[in-house]
């Protein structure tokens, strides 16, 4: 296989993998309803754990449906610069399910390529190498999870208007960082095992080999 091809396909292949992984985490509602219990949200916002999930449900679809451009939350009112800042994050959250359309199954056709080929092995180093980063952010994240976040907004946003008001967007108060530490942690785990998943097929096939 030539070098261009392989590193186009790893390329390829890490853009699926790592937009699934977000794919899988914006569309984790088990996690919010777990949470909704583990961090008493529904206790703080005075708000049955239902109503909560309805208003997330509307949240998500907003942020994820491109024909809806409206956002809605029946118990949520949102100030201008919160549209602002969702109508940002809608954008980002397209686009990753855009990515994930087109690379899929290029990063399918790759790892058929690589198996067919017996050539599975070369997986095997830039997986190594890719399974530090979650690792590195993951330790990051523990030490100073608050640092974490913010220098996270200000890597993707140009604008401050993710610095919610809670008089102005009360559903920040329903949206703590411990959930959305929760939500970091999930994504690392689901890339890693990705990665796991990716690493043992390279093992396996030079085993066979």
């Amino acid at each position: 296989m030539r070098r261009l091809n392989r590193w186009g396909g790893l390329t390829v292949l890490f853009l699926a993998l790592i937009s699934l992984v977000v794919a899988l985490t914006i569309n984790a509602f088990w996690l919010y309803r777990l949470d909704i219990h583990w961090l008493g949200i529904s206790q703080t916002v005075g708000m049955a754990p239902h109503k909560l999930m309805h208003n997330y449900y509307q949240m998500v679809g907003y942020l994820e449906l491109p024909w809806v451009t409206d956002l809605n939350m029946s118990d949520f009112p949102t100030s201008y610069t919160g549209m602002v800042h969702f109508h940002d994050v809608k954008n980002l959250f397209l686009l990753n399910n855009v990515v994930l359309l087109v690379t899929i199954v290029p990063a399918g056709l790759f790892l058929r390529q690589l198996h067919r080929r017996a050539e599975q092995w070369r997986l095997l180093w830039p997986v190594q190498v890719a399974a530090v980063v979650p690792l590195v952010l993951g330790a990051l994240m523990a030490v100073n999870f608050n640092g974490f976040f913010i220098a996270f907004h200000k890597v993707l946003f140009r604008n401050n208007d993710w610095l919610f008001d809670p008089s102005l967007d009360p559903i920040i108060t329903a949206l703590p960082d411990t959930f959305f530490l929760h939500c970091f942690a999930l994504a690392f785990i689901l890339f890693e095992l990705g990665l796991g998943i990716l690493y043992w097929r390279g093992r396996v096939a030079i085993k066979r080999a």
